[in-house]
């Protein structure tokens, strides 16, 4: 009944909470935006896009409350509880087995616990946007250290987004800079790339970041509506949007997640829309799926998205309270 009524709650206020959310961050691109029901829960390629398998939504004690990202290891799913201030754990039958965290600005304390991954030794690192810090935890949540110190304090990375360890290198998004950095397991910066703008090459509130085996760079360009692709030295290569050739009109309103599977198939997260879109190496949509609903295998603002190794793919559902698996 508590998370019945909780969820009621949540949905009364549809369009003002849209806005408040995306507001978080920026203030500039989404002031006449608002949820849009698409109608779409087809998907283009049947075979190629993922099937809803099951969700994670805590319990009564451990209600999620705007989770904003999701990363797995081989034995635990982790969730940055945001509004809770604080990051959940669960197993791999989706139970959970506790949490760390707690609102603060001291060690082990987080403002807006945003951005997560798991190294693999088992760390969790957790960027904290509002306390403009990513800090290291062991697998149980005990803090160990700030990652990144150096830069924190020559003022580079500021405001700590979207984070994830691929091949060793840790990839993270700053919202307010404007910025991409890529740093080595140690902390040193190895890679700054972007200011803020419109053209190739640069951002408005980067948001979803990956790589690819070959090293290539994706990054979700959230207030330009579209993910720009990097080579590994940082050289801008191309944007895709949904568009042909990435110079149309973009199918995303309001882009936050991003992973890609196996197969080199690209996920991105249309936040405002309340789908997922899929698309081939040669950035050509190959399917969609999701829409706008409580129901199992819909989103209500969809934000981050992570791909395990066996390609199971977790999605963080914020106002529906929950992470939405699908394999």
């Amino acid at each position: 009944m508590k998370m019945t009524i909780k969820r009621r709650n949540v949905y009364s206020g549809m369009v003002l909470i849209a806005l408040i959310t995306a507001a978080v961050f920026t203030f500039t691109f989404l002031n006449n935006s608002k949820a849009v029901d698409t109608g779409l829960v087809d998907v283009l390629n049947p075979n190629g896009a993922p099937k809803y398998s099951h969700q994670l939504i805590g319990d009564f004690e451990n209600s999620l409350d705007k989770p904003m990202d999701v990363a797995a290891s081989k034995s635990f799913t982790y969730v940055t509880d945001t509004n809770n201030k604080r990051v959940l754990v669960f197993d791999n039958a989706g139970n959970i087995l506790y949490h760390f965290g707690e609102e603060g600005t001291e060690p082990g304390q987080f403002k807006f616990p945003y951005g997560i991954s798991v190294d693999d030794k088992g760390r969790v690192f957790v960027a904290d946007m509002y306390n403009g810090k990513i800090s290291i935890h062991d697998e149980k949540g005990k803090f160990i250290e700030y990652f990144a110190q150096q830069t924190m304090t020559d003022k580079k990375l500021t405001s700590p987004a979207a984070l994830r360890i691929i091949d060793e290198k840790v990839y993270v998004t700053d919202i307010q800079a404007n910025k991409v950095f890529i740093l080595d397991m140690k902390g040193k910066l190895l890679l700054e790339i972007g200011t803020a703008g419109k053209e190739p090459g640069e951002f408005i509130a980067p948001n979803g970041i990956t790589a690819d085996g070959e090293g290539n760079i994706y990054v979700m360009d959230t207030g330009n509506q579209r993910v720009q692709l990097f080579d590994k030295t940082g050289k801008f290569v191309k944007i895709i949007n949904g568009s042909k050739d990435g110079k149309g009109e973009s199918v995303f309103v309001n882009p936050r997640g991003i992973g890609i599977d196996s197969r080199g198939i690209m996920y991105v997260v249309s936040n405002l829309t309340h789908m997922v879109y899929g698309f081939d190496k040669d950035g050509k949509e190959v399917f969609t799926f999701g829409g706008m609903g409580e129901e199992n295998g819909k989103f209500y603002l969809p934000n981050g998205l992570f791909i395990d190794e066996e390609d199971n793919v977790f999605i963080t559902d914020t106002l529906n309270l929950r992470v939405s698996v699908f394999n």
